[in-house]
């Protein structure tokens, strides 16, 4: 027997002595929650075998409860996901499915669940709020902040760690079916909405991830996927701003590459986007997540590689640490192989494992299912998505102020349109095809109306095809009626749930911005009525409708608004509701005016001897057409008036250190309450490259009582005026800015200067 065995059985029989069972096994550092979490992230690794720790690399899809033990095998993966059940079912099941990660698996892992969540969580029967474009619009990020502190409640009753949202790309590409999961096309309101967004989330300790990193959200054509163009200047300047301020500011946890290309660099196989910029310029601390089937098209779609196992190799090194696809499946055996360096997957792995620590997943996994049914879509939550709705609606015309409805004058209404009785989600709700969990437009007005007014329906026409036999329902009916409103737009619904007919959406491209189908056509049919004609849009992006903003009575437009959508535009359109939303993406006059975002470079619009033509007289800039939007950011009417009284600011001499207080008064001339939106932009005056003709850079959105007087405080970082120079370097350059006070992007009230000191 050797000296270590002796003194083993002495051990032993010393422990028996003092009464102490025989046998107790000793908590591992890792499990013991006194400890800092790098300790024992250390110990938990130096326990894993090869095997274990790539499976941490790796999601794996979850099923049903009684499916638990065949998916997982005994072995603990990153994360999991299911998308298909209701929410107690998921809650039951995750919970089960924890408790077999800590008592079935060797070293007791819990493994991270993940939703979409970008408008209340995928999962059957939660509280469906408005999208993220109709988000943007409210222009009032505390809002969005309860809203996702109310998803994120659902989301911790029901076992759900993470939330695979939200998205940061800019919408400057109109084509692109994804506009309506982005928040618009302004870098500083797109921060401004995703901080409070994570913040709302993160408050019941549920990491949110920021997406898709990096400007995925112009690709070329308006195609999904396609490559973006472009250089470090705009890739700094503007494709960087919204993730820069959302990790300085909100430390999430985790982030998701994207599909696309950057100047002909696939971003997800790029050490140069993924490690030297993410992490070393702008700090991200977190695991990257990578897009599902992104590290596999580094193969498939940009032919960077003819093998799998390949890409997987360039992906992991580039920086993404945890894989959806199979690229990552052989990495056991490329280590053993010698064709993968191990201190890659330990990088990623020990990332992850410190994410579940920071979770506090080791020490309480588990959600609530019992709970769900008192948490999951209860009427304050369904009250809130109303609230949101409410303040997302924009009122770009209102000819003759016909709205609000004064239904003294009429007795008859007809509610016409192909989403006139169709509440329209658009992707990632968990709703089904037809989409009848919520109110229509139709339905809202019936509640609101009661028996005062008889309403009248006819579709007229679908949403999307060259199909005219049902038009001349639509006009008979508004023929025998006193008022039209029509209801037109775009429709999608989640990819994951067989989508048909989508005219927007994830992979729902469109080549023309005109409105889909035959859709104008029957806006003008019912125009030759003579009758009244209120136009809704209900749509997931900005379409052209120059024929609309001449013809319409009135236009209001609703991004995807939720369950209460309906209810919402009805409320609006009889005067219970003021509106209050503002414009967070341009409209263009026709596709071929696009892009036709709001802060574009002094020399990116028509020179100052120029006057843009028309089809009657041809000119220049262009030839049959004005270059600017039919409606800019931060338009919007509301149902009474605001008149901009007097502004001040605290200096007009600053350095770069400094930060400007802006006071503006503002006061509500009309007769009804309602809520104002303050926007703050500058315009550098003179600069060494190229800047915006103005930038936002401020706002806030306050309620000013009928005839009262608000002011409005607004702050701004003197560093927030940096560029990009020459030589590639952030600095503040000195000389004289513009301080911009607006009620749009293009209705400019207080124009003040200050002057920026050099060092």
């Amino acid at each position: 027997m050797t000296l270590r065995n002796i003194t083993c059985a002495v051990t032993l029989c010393l422990l028996t002595l003092s009464g102490q069972a025989v046998g107790k096994t000793e908590v591992p550092p890792y499990k013991n929650k006194s400890l800092s979490i790098e300790k024992r992230v250390d110990d938990l690794m130096g326990r894993m075998t090869l095997r274990e720790k790539v499976l941490q690399l790796q999601n794996r899809g979850a099923g049903r409860l009684d499916e638990i033990d065949r998916i997982f095998n005994g072995e603990s993966y990153g994360c999991t996901h299911e998308m298909g059940t209701t929410a107690a079912e998921c809650a039951a099941m995750y919970k089960e499915l924890q408790q077999y990660m800590l008592t079935k698996t060797r070293l007791g892992i819990p493994i991270i669940t993940s939703a979409e969540g970008i408008q209340g969580i995928l999962q059957n029967n939660c509280t469906l709020f408005p999208h993220a474009l109709a988000q943007g619009s409210t222009f009032n990020p505390a809002l969005i902040q309860r809203m996702t502190e109310a998803a994120g409640e659902e989301a911790k009753v029901i076992g759900i760690h993470q939330i695979l949202s939200p998205v940061l790309d800019i919408a400057r590409e109109l084509r692109w079916g994804r506009v309506e999961e982005t928040f618009g096309e302004d870098p500083y309101l797109i921060s401004e909405m995703g901080i409070a967004f994570i913040n709302g989330y993160q408050k019941n300790r549920i990491t949110c991830m920021p997406k898709h990193f990096v400007a995925h959200g112009t690709p070329s054509g308006g195609l999904n996927c396609a490559q973006v163009s472009g250089g470090e200047r705009e890739l700094r300047s503007l494709y960087l701003y919204p993730f820069r301020r959302v990790i300085k500011e909100t430390n999430p946890l985790a982030l998701m590459t994207c599909y696309s290309a950057y100047d002909g660099v696939a971003i997800t196989g790029s050490p140069y986007y993924m490690t030297d910029i993410l992490r070393g310029e702008l700090g991200f601390k977190g695991y990257v997540y990578s897009d599902w089937g992104s590290v596999d098209r580094l193969k498939t779609f940009h032919a960077i590689t003819p093998e799998t196992d390949e890409a997987g190799r360039l992906a992991l090194e580039a920086g993404v640490d945890l894989n959806i696809d199979s690229a990552y499946d052989n990495f056991e055996r490329m280590v053993q192989d010698g064709r993968l360096d191990i201190k890659y997957i330990d990088l990623a792995v020990r990332r992850i494992l410190t994410v579940k620590f920071q979770l506090g997943l080791f020490d309480a996994p588990y959600g609530d299912p019992k709970a769900v049914s008192k948490v999951v879509r209860s009427a304050e939550k369904v009250a809130l998505a109303k609230e949101i709705a409410d303040e997302s609606a924009i009122l770009l015309e209102n000819k003759n102020q016909i709205l609000p409805l004064d239904l003294a004058k009429y007795k008859s209404i007809a509610v016409v349109g192909p989403n006139s009785n169709q509440t329209i989600y658009g992707d990632y709700a968990w709703t089904t095809r037809d989409t009848k969990e919520g109110v229509t437009l139709l339905q809202g007005l019936k509640e609101v109306l009661g028996n005062k007014v008889t309403v009248r329906h006819a579709e007229g026409c679908d949403w999307w095809s060259s199909k005219k036999d049902k038009i001349a329902e639509a006009v008979e009916a508004v023929r025998g009626s006193d008022l039209a409103i029509v209801a037109v737009g775009t429709r999608s619904t989640y990819l994951g749930r067989s989508p048909k007919y989508s005219t927007t959406g994830e992979g729902f491209d469109l080549s023309s911005l005109e409105l889909p189908g035959v859709q104008e056509e029957l806006l003008q049919e019912i125009k030759k009525t003579g009758k009244p004609m209120v136009v809704v849009l209900i749509a997931g992006k900005p379409l052209a409708m120059p024929w609309v903003k001449e013809n319409a009575d009135a236009l209001l437009v609703q991004w995807y608004g939720g369950e209460q959508q309906g209810r919402s535009l009805a409320d609006i359109l009889v005067g219970k509701v003021n509106p209050s939303g503002r414009l967070n993406v341009s409209f263009p006059r026709s596709t071929g005016n696009t892009p036709c975002f709001y802060n574009h470079f002094i020399t990116d619009r028509n020179e100052p001897f120029d006057q843009p033509g028309s089809p009657e007289e041809p000119k220049g800039h262009y030839i049959f057409d004005a270059p600017d939007p039919l409606w800019s950011f931060g338009s919007g009417q509301s149902y009474t008036t605001f008149e901009y009284v007097d502004c001040a600011l605290s200096d007009s001499v600053l350095t770069d250190k400094d930060q400007l207080t802006v006071t503006v008064k503002v006061k509500n001339t009309g007769k009804m309450d309602g809520k104002e939106v303050v926007q703050l932009y500058v315009r550098d005056r003179f600069s060494s490259v190229a800047t915006p003709i103005r930038q936002l850079k401020a706002f806030r959105k306050d309620l000013i009582k009928a005839g009262a007087t608000n002011t409005f405080t607004l702050k701004l970082p003197i560093s927030e005026l940096a560029l990009w120079n020459a030589r590639m370097q952030e600095v503040v350059e000195p000389g004289e800015f513009e301080i911009q006070i607006g009620s749009t992007a293009d209705n400019i009230h207080f124009t003040k200067v200050i002057t920026v000191k050099g060092k």
